[in-house]
């Protein structure tokens, strides 16, 4: 499959993040594509074969998503879940062979459940904003009822946020949700710096 690369859309990626970031920061949280760094550890968990399914949660630009389709190689099947309009358009242009839905993660259940699918890995791009539960329902549930048994789950934040109270309340939750929760070293060659937290084998 041909994918549309080139600097003309890496630039326009960072100018439309940016764009959406101005538009609505509590959204959109950040102001550039995450780093090729960053990106690599966050998909890590994508297996080397089979035809495992992965769900991308605020996927912007596409940062991740060009990165787990490098990982995928054809295989197995990719939905990228975006609530942003513009952003979802940008990534299915970009992106033509990812299954890109306009929608909130808080759908995430039942868009899974209308393909028949589990997840293997879910990659998260959402601020911390979006997991405070939304007409009382808490996100990082919906996410564990998506995962196949031996899925996973990465998410990542900033450093300077980690021990933010809204950081350390989401680590307390993924403790409760996930057996095993694991954080990596911190990824420097990001803007700002971050590391990434991996949460297996929902409870």
């Amino acid at each position: 499959m041909v994918r549309p690369t080139g600097p003309g859309l890496e630039a326009s990626a960072s100018t439309s993040l940016l764009h959406e970031f101005l538009r609505s920061p509590l959204l959109t949280a950040t102001v550039a594509p995450s780093s090729r760094r960053l990106s690599a550890q966050m998909t890590v968990p994508i297996p080397e074969r089979g035809e495992p399914t992965i769900v991308e949660l605020g996927p912007g630009t596409g940062a991740f998503t060009r990165f787990i389709q490098d990982r995928l190689g054809g295989r197995g099947r990719h939905l990228a879940i975006e609530l942003n309009p513009r952003l979802a358009g940008f990534l299915g242009r970009r992106f033509p062979g990812v299954e890109v839905v306009h929608a909130s993660a808080a759908d995430l259940l039942a868009l899974m459940a209308e393909r028949g699918l589990s997840a293997d890995v879910v990659v998260s791009g959402l601020p911390w904003v979006a997991f405070r539960p939304a007409a009382g329902v808490p996100l990082l549930p919906l996410v564990a009822g998506s995962l196949s048994p031996g899925g996973v789950f990465t998410q990542f934040a900033y450093t300077w946020t980690r021990w933010a109270p809204p950081a350390r309340r989401h680590l307390r939750d993924l403790h409760t949700t996930f057996e095993e929760v694991v954080l990596s070293r911190t990824v420097w060659r990001n803007l700002p710096p971050a590391l990434v937290y991996l949460a297996r084998r929902p409870r």
